[in-house]
């Protein structure tokens, strides 16, 4: 049972959350965007800290919340958490790992069908007043190879789905057992072999030194030249680099991206890349739906009620990260 009285959520996340917290006796303060120094002069008062994309919370925040005990993200991805230096302090770091399943997966399955179709392009040709029937002539997915890369509960949902167009599903997760992968139709094999395979690529892993760059000039150079690629997971699996110099070169015929090593995109490399026709760029909005973000807010905060012991309604806690800091706490 840990102790949690006061709680600060630093980004915006659906009512649903603070409602929930406060009906189990949290008190809970919303402060948006604050800067690096002002979340540090306000840390030290709270006992939790809720956060989804925006807030970094860095070693040096952490270090200040003296009594900071969990660390809750709405959300999949921790990568704006540090956690080493949060373990290292016995602070816990939860996420919501299927918050937001549905509503990246069916971003992917729609920036799939984008590519094969240019109807972004098409819809801005018409804007524009013109008439480029043939020059946005597409391709049937069926057929096709789809490689995913990651099949955890975004990857199989992708998957299930895109097979109803009668694409062809292969994948690599480190975790998925190959048997497992079979249940839904994903004939899993290792990268090396997945590379040369692939009619369309999408990743769906975290942002890990293991994942960085994953595709990179050497996967291009091995890919078929009309391979289409598609990132909601995370800015930095895809080398942009390598990715804006394979699409100039012909060795990709087109990307849709919703994540970028940036956000929002600063370097030169991510803006022109994001000016080529071949690319259909969207502002991160994977989880961006009423659904999405009301079914997070409700999972965090549930779990930070569970940690408490005092329900009998919220008893589970699956998205905790740092497990070795719960067994501490024993």
């Amino acid at each position: 049972m840990i102790d949690i009285k006061t709680v600060l959520v630093s980004d915006a996340v659906d009512q649903a959350c603070v409602k929930l917290l406060e009906e189990n006796g949290i008190k809970v303060d919303c402060k948006y965007k604050l800067s690096k120094e002002e979340l540090i002069k306000e840390i030290p008062n709270y006992d939790g800290l809720i956060v989804r994309s925006d807030t970094k919370v860095t070693a040096d925040v952490i270090e200040a919340g003296k009594r900071l005990k969990v660390i809750g993200r709405a959300g999949a991805g921790v990568d704006n958490i540090d956690i080493k230096a949060a373990s290292a302090k016995n602070i816990l770091v939860l996420n919501t790992p299927g918050g937001n399943a549905i509503s990246a997966c069916e971003m992917t399955c729609a920036l799939i069908t984008n590519l094969a179709r240019n109807v972004a392009q098409a819809a801005e040709s018409m804007r524009a007043g013109r008439w480029d029937r043939k020059l946005y002539a597409g391709h049937e997915l069926y057929g096709k190879t789809l490689a995913i890369i990651g099949l955890g509960r975004i990857g199989k949902e992708v998957a299930i789905r895109m097979q109803s167009w009668g694409m062809k599903t292969i994948g690599f997760d480190p975790i998925v057992p190959a048997e497992e992968a079979k249940k839904f139709n994903v004939e899993s094999m290792e990268l090396e072999k997945i590379w040369p395979l692939a009619d369309y690529i999408t990743v769906h892993t975290p942002l890990i030194p293991a994942t960085k760059n994953m595709i990179n000039e050497k996967v291009f150079s091995v890919c078929k030249p009309n391979l289409r690629i598609i990132n909601v997971a995370r800015g930095g699996i895809i080398d942009e680099a390598a990715l804006l110099t394979a699409i100039k070169n012909g060795k990709c015929a087109g990307a849709a991206l919703d994540v970028y090593e940036q956000e929002p995109p600063t370097s030169a490399i991510t803006k022109q890349l994001i000016q080529l026709p071949q690319v259909v760029a969207t502002p991160h909005l994977g989880a961006s739906t009423g659904e999405a973000q009301i079914r997070v807010a409700v999972e965090i905060s549930e779990q930070f009620i569970a940690l408490t012991g005092k329900s009998k309604n919220y008893t589970e806690t699956p998205g905790i990260v740092n497990t070795n800091v719960l067994s501490n706490l024993k």
